[in-house]
């Protein structure tokens, strides 16, 4: 087809089905407008065909056209932006070769990265001080190009009069981890510019978001570092029209028949027995575990109070036990169910890796910012494995994406607050390999404890022998190696990543007074259970964020039975769990009540006391001998009286000596500072 006739081809169709539109468009100021392709295809197969052979030729025929209508602005440049591609255009990544290039193609991924916009030269006029002539170079290339020589024969410098300078963003582009299985995900850089890198679109492609891109391949040439060019050239897409794809769960796609059989799950009066025995049919045992994670793939809700203070619906879960007791085979299951989920581990991730980092942008120069897994996950699941094998430094990096549901970023001349709206599952294993169950929790795990304290739920998985147990898991163990097919889930897997994309999109319960009556008296009771007889030692059996938890666990049993409300049956699950959870790991074995400092702190209630009780009797003695240097067999004595025995007091002078509270002048006496 002729150019001429492209241009009627494009002139008509304009006429015909968008002509009004158009008029609006320029009105605003605009200086692109959309088509829809599927339209341009039942209105001539011909131009669609040469398009999607040769779009950046064709696409300035119908710029053309546009400039030939009667529009109430002058325009002096305008864009096509073509959607709806067919499918049959759709490439991955992965797959892009060179038979693509300048190819209209489209493309799905994750926003990687995004560097700042900058100008681009597009075209340079030049004028020849010899006859006056005017010369327009257009700058297709990376390299800036000046005219060699003049009509009028003239060579060498000529005077640049002009520079038509565009907008010009750069995005790295990396394929979406569900269409993988297992590869690693290719990426490719995207050129975006003009109305492309509008403050709105720039929201919508944030790093992190899913986009649509659809534009031609191009190759950039490469050059060696001795200046000559390589004979390899880089790919990339120069984009012509981009379309964020949902970032939430309201994108799953689910038929009539999926909606009547999820409608059924959650009719079920044993829904959360029988999601349990769906989530992992292959792993024995484990039920409370499992009821959580049920739990935890519902969620919460998700609250913004008019101050502007968002509250988390996202569950945080930590698995703490001992190798072997099927903690990762849990947690790669989940990664399978749970919607948008992304599985790391622990030695292999940093904490940069985790959050987001500041780069050295090769593409547009300078600096920019490329999201990690927590901000990739942002309204999904964040699956970390091996969680105490992360570095210090590393785990630091996760408190506030954790509890805040941000992160934050000032780095080189970068202040960025990235959104990370992420549930996080992780497992770790105990310090010395197995668990000591007579020992601090949070002594045995490499974590800080401020960051153990910001989980809703915490479960240690003891391996402990035990003659019965160890039947019925050796027998089922080795059934499943004699018959694989076994352990099949009555639920789908795909129809479950579909149940819980539903829940969590669609379900938001509201708390009934019961409800809050039954959360409200179990916390009181826990609160005021902590504080001893002599009113002396005060232990703290739970706090504001297991209260907070109590509520999204509520929550969640309610969403999964599609209940509009949280009623006392929910609340009462709820402090099921977080009461098993609570004995499990913060009950103080000398007073048999629950002291939370065991979990998040290393000293608990009962040893404060004990050290605020050596520190009066040190004080005592001060006051009886006119000393300031005490004899360590007085405070042995004394502390015997009130019923510490030696060893006891022995370690508590430690740790006293090593906060720097007491010191020894001499062996056998102590001093305080």
């Amino acid at each position: 087809m002729e150019v001429d006739e492209q241009i009627k081809v494009f002139r008509e169709f304009i006429e015909q089905n968008y002509y009004p539109q158009l008029l609006e468009a320029v009105r605003k100021g605009n200086i692109f407008f959309v088509l829809d392709f599927a339209e341009l295809v039942k209105f001539n197969t011909e131009l669609t065909d040469e398009i999607l052979e040769d779009p950046e030729n064709i696409l300035k025929a119908g710029e053309l056209a546009i400039k030939e209508f009667d529009l109430p602005k002058k325009v002096t440049k305008f864009s096509l932006r073509f959607k709806n591609l067919p499918a049959s255009q759709k490439i991955k990544i992965s797959e892009i070769r060179s038979r693509h290039l300048k190819k209209f193609v489209w493309i799905e991924g994750t926003v990687r990265n995004k560097t700042d916009v900058r100008p681009h030269v597009a075209a340079s006029k030049f004028e020849c001080p010899s006859c006056g002539n005017i010369l327009t170079v257009l700058q297709l290339d990376n390299k800036y190009k000046e005219p060699s020589r003049c009509g009028c024969g003239r060579k060498g410098k000529f005077k640049e009069i002009s520079k038509e300078l565009v907008d010009g963003q750069g995005l790295i582009l990396e394929e979406i981890t569900d269409d993988l299985d297992g590869a690693q995900p290719k990426r490719i850089n995207i050129f975006l510019k003009d109305d492309l890198v509008s403050p709105i679109s720039e929201r919508k492609s944030s790093p992190g978001s899913k986009i649509l891109v659809v534009g031609w391949v191009s190759e950039v040439p490469t050059t060696l570092r001795s200046g000559g060019q390589s004979t390899k050239f880089d790919l990339i897409v120069e984009a012509n029209y981009t379309q964020p794809i949902e970032q939430d769960q309201n994108d799953v796609q689910i038929s009539k028949k999926e909606l009547h059989e999820i409608e059924q799950i959650a009719k079920d009066p044993q829904v959360l027995q029988r999601l349990v025995e769906s989530i992992a049919p292959s792993i024995y045992g484990h039920e409370k575990i499992k009821e959580a994670l049920v739990l935890q793939l519902a969620g919460g809700c998700r609250k913004i109070r008019p101050d502007g203070v968002a509250t988390r619906g996202d569950m945080h879960m930590l698995l703490i036990g001992d190798p072997g007791s099927g903690k990762s085979q849990l947690l790669k299951r989940l990664s399978k169910i749970a919607p948008k989920a992304r599985f790391t581990s622990g030695k292999g991730s940093t904490g940069a890796g985790l959050t987001a980092s500041v780069v050295k942008d090769e593409f547009l120069g300078g600096w920019s910012l490329e999201a990690g897994t927590l901000v990739l996950a942002n309204q999904g699941f964040a699956i970390i494995d091996e969680m105490d094998k992360m570095g210090k430094e590393d785990t630091s990096a996760l408190h506030e994406a954790l509890e805040q549901q941000t992160i934050s970023i000032a780095k080189a001349n970068i202040q960025a607050t990235l959104r990370c709206e992420t549930t996080v599952l992780a497992a770790a294993n105990p310090k010395f390999g197995r668990f000591d169950p007579y020992d601090l929790v949070a002594s045995q795990i490499d974590l800080p404890p401020t960051l153990i304290n910001r989980f809703d739920l915490i479960f240690p998985v003891k391996d402990l022998p035990n003659r019965e147990k160890d039947e019925r898991t050796a027998g089922f163990i080795l059934g499943l190696h004699k018959e694989p097919d076994k352990a099949v889930s009555e639920i789908s897997t795909d129809l479950l990543k579909k149940y819980f994309g539903y829940v969590r999109a669609k379900m938001n319960p509201k708390m009934t007074d019961e409800a809050i009556t039954e959360i409200k008296a179990y916390y009181i009771n826990m609160r005021n259970s902590g504080i001893s007889e002599e009113g002396g030692i005060k232990s703290i059996p739970i706090t504001a964020r297991q209260l907070e938890a109590l509520v999204r666990l509520s929550e969640a049993r309610a969403k999964i039975r599609f209940s509009k409300t949280v009623d006392k049956a929910d609340a009462q699950k709820a402090i099921e769990l977080v009461d098993y959870c609570l004995n499990q790991i913060a009950k103080d074995e000398k007073t048999g009540r629950i002291d939370i400092d065991r979990l998040s702190s290393t000293i608990t209630a009962s040893q404060r006391g004990t050290i605020s009780i050596i520190k009066e009797i040190i004080d005592a003695l001060e006051d009886q001998l006119s000393s300031k240097m005490i004899p360590l067999e007085m405070v042995i004595e004394a502390g015997k009286e009130k019923s510490i025995n030696p060893e006891t007091v022995n370690e508590t002078i430690d740790k006293l000596r090593r906060s720097g509270d007491i010191f020894e002048p001499r062996k056998g006496f102590v001093q305080r500072l």
